[in-house]
């Protein structure tokens, strides 16, 4: 048998690594809002962590930081704009 033509290689697909959302400098911080503001929807809500990519000790962090920042009425809690545009 001919082992040039191998018919269940995988490709070798090149793929650009995706960069980390959070670098290593980053404050997790609930005054940080340029961070937090990320890992919220258009609705206001908390994106999960497969969408986020990040850690679960990060998404934690974040959770925290976003919940206090609307405690504190930095962020909304929701975001209804859309309903009343009509």
């Amino acid at each position: 048998m001919n082992k040039s033509k191998r018919p269940f290689t995988k490709s070798k697909r090149s793929f650009r690594r995706r960069l980390p959302p959070i670098q290593s400098g980053d404050r997790i911080d609930y005054r940080n809002m340029s961070l937090i503001s990320r890992f919220i929807s258009e609705q206001g809500q908390i994106l999960s962590r497969r969408v986020n990519r990040v850690t679960l000790k990060q998404q934690r962090l974040i959770t925290i930081a976003i919940k206090q920042a609307r405690i504190l009425s930095l962020l909304p809690f929701l975001n209804n704009q859309k309903q009343f545009e009509r």
